[in-house]
């Protein structure tokens, strides 16, 4: 126990990311099972290791923030953002300022992107996309998915959007103009301000329970009175009240 202490004070030292707002068991078991692979016998070992080797740090941020994504995931939840929560918001304001937090891979922002050209030309779209890992940052500009990443995606925004390449599909040029990648930490970097729709999905669950308290606080404090949260399907927050947000749909909560 104690070298896992010791790693995740170098770790936080070192890149400012902070292991211990991440659920212990969960994070150990993931980061054990990677220095095993790599041969190291302890976490005094393999942080000597992450210290030297660029390579070896990239590979353990990727295990770390479980870049885990596809376009339109929980596609029940983006109808109801289609036809309940966008039409709103666009009454209240044109120009809808929308950040997609902990983006990963970048599926999120696009499928925002491609909700909102329901109602919205692509050029007058733009969404904030930030994420923690540079690789998936990098990845997400690129835009080249496996079919697997596409399941959910409707037939007609398909055909509209992609490019299929081999067995991969490359993303709409216009779509990819739509979203602003940039590093962001959760929970130590600074929020913006005056958000109309906030989209963090399928992360919370990874975090404690102060963690997730600290963050979502900061989303209201992030959000403009009417904007509104957008988490993922085992993410019901059950005191929304407690952060200032009343209930708008399931997973969508509203700032009062």
């Amino acid at each position: 126990m104690p070298d896992y202490i010791k790693f995740v004070e170098s770790v936080k030292l070192k890149t400012g990311i902070d292991l211990a707002a991440y659920k212990e068991a969960q994070m150990r078991r993931r980061l054990t099972s990677l220095y095993e692979k790599k041969g190291y016998k302890n976490f005094v070992e393999f942080y000597q290791a992450l210290d030297k080797d660029r390579d070896l740090m990239n590979e353990f941020l990727d295990r770390m923030t479980i870049n885990v994504s596809e376009f339109y995931r929980n596609g029940k939840r983006w109808e109801v953002l289609q036809h309940k929560i966008f039409p709103k918001l666009l009454s209240e304001n044109k120009r809808l300022k929308i950040w997609s937090a902990a983006c990963s891979t970048g599926e999120e922002p696009y499928t925002t992107a491609m909700v909102l050209s329901n109602y919205v030309p692509l050029s007058q779209i733009s969404v904030n996309a930030t994420d923690l890992d540079e690789n998936a940052i990098q990845r997400a500009k690129i835009g080249i998915y496996p079919e697997r990443s596409l399941a959910e995606v409707p037939e007609d925004m398909k055909l509209k959007y992609f490019e299929q390449q081999g067995q991969f599909f490359k993303v709409d040029d216009a779509i990819k103009k739509t979203a602003h990648f940039k590093k962001h930490n959760l929970l130590k970097d600074t929020y913006e301000k005056n958000y109309d729709l906030i989209i963090c999905r399928n992360v919370m669950i990874y975090f404690t329970e102060e963690a997730k308290d600290k963050i979502y606080h900061n989303f209201s404090e992030s959000l403009r009175s009417g904007g509104i949260l957008f988490v993922g399907s085992t993410e019901q927050i059950f005191n929304p009240s407690k952060y200032g947000f009343e209930t708008e749909d399931t997973f969508f909560y509203r700032k009062k």
